[in-house]
């Protein structure tokens, strides 16, 4: 149910980054003008910013008090920006610059899954010295059949292949070589898709309601992601109680380890043999396209899409705003 929100005069003037240099930007710039448009209806005084285009340094010569992130991909998720306005001292959404690291690098996020003891499928990553041919045709053998092929710091589907035979690793391998140096290769999980997106920081931190994917049989791709309506999305996922709250469970605990804060998403696997959840990747700064999944998810929560735009910017926030600034008493100065 909707309440009464913050004064948003008082978050002065707002840039909503949108655009930049990654192979999301199209998606991105889709993201920005819905996040842009929603804020000013919301009364917020905010202006569309594509650092491809400008510097970031203007964010501070024009007198901007905020930063709504709506960049996809490299160069606006993976800690780069995030790090630029911590040095420009200006308050930006989503998570910090370690979390955004991490999380666009899914090899990253797999290592710091297991040392939790999380469950993500089984992996390998083939690193640029490794793409020979008979290293490439050995990966079947480790993983099994089929498998996914996948650039470690790419996001929406983008240069993902699934894998049914050895004679398909090379073009798969190649096509993902096309955007990463290194390749990650993934058991794959047969079952369902899922989405869980989380609100908040720490122990404040909240999960929304889970969005069951049916996908057509061309799969969930970058197409089907954005510009088709093939794909069907459930929420109430009509999932068993338990399963639902199983997967929030296991959600929250990924982005809490990752040190995630502002919000996430996390798309995951339920293995179809046993109704095992599989965390897959966590995004750092989802979609907010007409397709999106975490306003889909927030409004069966009851909060429509505006409000939600406004929420993640009034908590809008520093890695470094003074505190942890002096060593503590007795520790290295």
């Amino acid at each position: 149910m909707s309440h009464p929100g913050p004064d948003v005069r008082q978050l002065g003037r707002v840039a909503v980054l949108m655009g930049g240099s990654s192979a999301e930007r199209e998606i991105s710039l889709m993201s920005g003008q819905g996040v842009l448009r929603a804020l000013r209806e919301q009364g917020v005084d905010a202006h569309a910013f594509d650092p491809a285009q400008r510097s970031l340094q203007e964010l501070k010569t024009q007198g901007y008090a905020r930063a709504f992130i709506a960049l996809h991909g490299r160069g606006g998720e993976d800690g780069c920006v995030q790090g630029a306005l911590e040095l420009l001292q200006l308050p930006y959404t989503g998570s910090g610059v370690m979390a955004s690291s991490i999380c666009m690098d899914k090899v990253m996020t797999k290592r710091v899954w297991m040392a939790e003891g999380l469950p993500t499928p089984r992996w390998l990553r083939l690193e640029s010295g490794e793409l020979q041919l008979d290293r490439i045709r050995a990966v079947p053998d480790e993983l099994g059949l089929p498998l996914i092929v996948k650039p470690p710091r790419e996001g929406s589907s983008i240069g993902v292949s699934k894998v049914m035979g050895y004679s398909q690793m090379q073009a798969a391998v190649d096509l993902a070589a096309r955007y990463d140096p290194d390749v990650l290769c993934e058991e794959f999980i047969e079952g369902e898709e899922v989405t869980c997106a989380v609100l908040g920081q720490a122990a404040q931190a909240q999960a929304l309601p889970v969005v069951r994917i049916r996908a057509p049989a061309g799969g969930y791709d970058y197409q089907n992601k954005y510009f088709t309506d093939e794909v069907k999305y459930q929420v109430p996922s009509g999932l068993p109680q338990a399963e639902e709250q199983e997967i929030q469970r296991i959600t929250l605990r990924a982005y809490r380890s990752l040190g995630c804060r502002g919000w996430g998403r996390a798309d995951l696997m339920i293995r179809a043999r046993d109704r095992k959840p599989f965390l897959l990747e966590m995004n750092t700064s989802p979609g907010m396209t007409s397709h999106s999944l975490v306003p889909m998810s927030a409004q069966a929560a009851g909060m429509a899409y505006g409000e939600l735009c406004v929420r993640l910017l009034t908590e809008a926030a520093l890695d470094h705003d003074g505190r942890g600034a002096t060593p503590a008493a007795g520790g290295p100065a």
